[in-house]
């Protein structure tokens, strides 16, 4: 039998040639790892954007159907019909269903980010004492402001003593 020649390299190459194998692996576990978070960053964000999509898709398509839900409780106050009344009610609950719900108004304090003020009323000071039209929300979100009247104690004497404070100034003479 002929012995084997083994050619071995000298050590110090050898251990160079590892610390480069070593080096190169872990630039590419960085690159790997770079390239998952990348890759995890866009998906999140894809679906962010879905999401704002659709809920400004249902926020548009809602929005544009709330003077048609008035449309028809005017028409089910007004002609008392049961057929009507039926589709109203139905209209209501798809409406309920999609996370759509009416502001509650009448008998509570005015709020500017819900409540539009059309006209002050003698009444209980900042209350809402009618709703001229409902407002609406879609998962706690203001699709459409309620449209009320405000009471104030007492509307005359309070315009008097603004028209005072206005005379005093002397801004008119």
């Amino acid at each position: 039998m002929l012995p084997m020649r083994i050619a071995m390299k000298k050590p110090d190459e050898t251990l160079k040639k590892l610390e480069e194998v070593k080096s190169q692996a872990e630039e590419w576990k960085t690159k790997y790892l770079r390239a998952l978070a990348d890759y995890q960053n866009l998906e999140r964000r894809t679906s962010t954007e879905k999401n704002e999509i659709r809920s400004y898709a249902a926020e548009t398509i809602l929005g544009r159907i709330l003077p048609v839900v008035d449309t028809f409780k005017r028409a089910v106050d007004h002609l008392r019909d049961p057929g009507l009344d039926l589709a109203y009610k139905e209209l209501s609950a798809l409406l309920s269903e999609q996370g759509v719900e009416q502001i509650d108004t009448v008998g509570r304090e005015f709020n500017p980010h819900e409540m539009e003020c059309v006209e002050v009323v003698k009444g209980k000071e900042n209350a809402v004492v009618e709703e001229t039209l409902p407002g609406y929300k879609l998962k706690g979100k203001v699709l459409r402001v309620a449209q009320v009247k405000v009471g104030k104690k007492d509307i005359d004497e309070r315009a008097q003593e603004l028209a005072g404070e206005e005379l005093r100034k002397g801004d008119y003479m």
